[in-house]
């Protein structure tokens, strides 16, 4: 993103590792370091904050977070829709933790059930024994999930997850069906496992990944039969039901439910991975419902943790699980992690569910999200040159821009075209950065099509909230694009001369 912004003049550091230091040990009983306490953290300053995190965390991404203007802002609490800063500034957020808030920041019910059970000091591991919350958790996934999706592990993660369906899938389909078919833009996780079969250039890097992947389109039925009958070896077919980082990609009803039907006939396991797109957010509990069919295994985390944990969850058809894990020798071979069904952690999972229902929050994100897909499109009919095309689900929404050069007067264009593919994204970052600095809004990118803004709020969203935002949009596009770039601009240059200032 923004990559014109940067030097022209790329130096690529390249740093030789030097040989770790001899410490000698220091006799007698072990003293505390310089370490910093809880509350030190809460009254750090943001120049602290980002000195430490340059030094310590990540560097490489405080570059960007200093190009949109992220890194002036020191969180200080969050609730329902909204963040506050270390000024007070209320910052509506159509971020939402990439999918992770779907009963929205501190949900006071998921505080109280977590407090409960702090306060009752009930037991948070308990591999020796059967625990009654992890139990609980799986019946009540399985209660909500269609057909029979029954059989449930529970980890820590979207990865972790997706490892654990991929790897039920390969014990169920057998050694002779161990390649899995997945999509162009997927993204599965970074876990060196699913990372073979998400089509990330950067994220894939130069690590040695599995080479049993089949690449297609996505959403190309036919592509996906002739994979079968060129490679009888595929046993897993692994697609987000809607892309995320590829953009907020969807495909039809007919596809998924070609889909299923050629699972069925060439006998191949599908993997839903709604890790992103599951727990409500597209105004059913898991996007495939939309579609009238049922996958074999399918993933599910982020929002599973209320937004206070990480809790994520690999739902398997019965007879899928049995085959690959049903006996008592084979019981152990992917049993529950050591956090996995940690007490508190499903405990915020069973409330997250309750409150889906009980709340009205999965209604809600159908309404609102059909909502805010509606005052997108009227805005993209108000400014055709700067809105490509909007799409999603519920409260899973992709806005994407028009290629910079189709956003400029027609005079410009032409001179403009060449550089389109060096500018993807430019035109997003600038939107991003300027609704925040400008209109308290905070909204995603997305990976691999730079040109998406990526907005998944928490289903709490209101109709007001979504005219707070399309609103803001609507008074900076109504500008033009040259104003919008001219504005960003000037934020650079303020930024610069202020830090040459206190520099002097």
């Amino acid at each position: 993103m923004l990559d014109f912004l940067k030097s022209k003049k790329t130096v690529e550091a390249r740093k030789t590792v030097a040989a770790p230091s001899v410490v000698t040990p220091v006799p007698g009983p072990v003293s505390k370091p310089d370490l910093l306490s809880v509350e030190d953290a809460k009254a750090m300053s943001v120049e602290k904050m980002t000195d430490l995190f340059k030094t310590h965390y990540n560097p490489g991404q405080l570059h960007f977070m200093k190009l949109l203007g992220f890194h002036k802002i020191k969180i200080e609490r969050a609730e329902g829709m909204y963040y506050y800063d270390q000024n007070g500034r209320a910052i509506l957020d159509f971020f939402g933790g990439f999918g992770s808030l779907a009963v929205g920041h501190n949900n006071p019910r998921i505080i109280a059930a977590r407090k409960k059970f702090q306060d009752e000091q009930r037991h948070e591991i308990a591999m020796a024994f059967m625990s009654q919350y992890a139990t609980a958790l799986a019946h009540n996934i399985a209660a909500v999930s269609p057909g029979d999706l029954d059989m449930v592990f529970l980890g820590s993660s979207g990865s972790e997850a997706m490892e654990a369906a991929l790897k039920v899938c390969e014990r169920a389909a057998g050694p002779d069906r161990s390649m899995v078919l997945f999509a162009e833009n997927s993204f599965h996780g970074k876990t060196k496992g699913v990372l073979s079969y998400t089509d990330g250039p950067l994220y894939k890097s130069e690590f040695k990944l599995l080479e049993n992947g089949v690449k297609v389109p996505f959403g190309d039925i036919d592509a996906i039969e002739a994979a079968f009958k060129a490679h009888p070896e595929i046993g897993t077919v692994c697609l987000e039901t809607i892309q995320g980082g590829g953009g907020i990609n969807t495909a039809p009803a007919e596809f998924w439910q070609k889909l299923r039907a050629l699972c069925d006939k060439y006998d191949v396991l599908w993997l839903a991975d709604e890790v992103q797109c599951g727990v409500g957010r597209t105004g059913r509990f898991y996007a495939f419902e939309h579609y009238g069919v049922v996958p074999d295994v399918t993933a599910i985390a982020k929002s599973l943790g209320g937004g206070k944990c990480a809790m994520a969850a690999m739902i398997a058809r019965t007879e899928v699980y049995m085959k690959a894990y049903g006996t008592p020798k084979t019981a152990l071979i992917h049993a529950a992690a050591t956090f996995g069904g940690i007490g508190e952690g499903c405990i915020t999972a069973m409330e997250t569910i309750n409150a889906l229902y009980e709340d009205n929050l999965i209604n809600n994100a159908a309404e609102v999200g059909a909502y805010l897909k509606s005052e997108l499109e009227r805005l993209q009919a108000k400014y055709p040159d700067i809105i490509k095309d909007v799409r999603g689900q519920g409260l899973m929404v992709g806005l994407e821009f028009q290629d910079f050069s189709q956003t400029l007067p027609a005079v410009m264009r032409p001179a403009v075209a060449m550089l389109d593919d060096k500018l993807k994204g430019s035109l997003s970052g600038f939107m991003g950065a300027l609704l925040l600095r400008d209109h308290d809004v905070l909204v995603a990118f997305t990976e691999y099509n730079r040109n998406v803004v990526r907005l998944l709020p928490p289903l709490v969203c209101t109709k007001e909230n979504v005219d707070q935002l399309v609103g803001a949009m609507d008074k900076m596009m109504g500008k033009g694009v040259v104003m919008i770039v001219k504005d960003f601009i000037a934020a650079q240059v303020i930024e610069k001369k202020t830090k040459g200032k206190k520099a002097a």
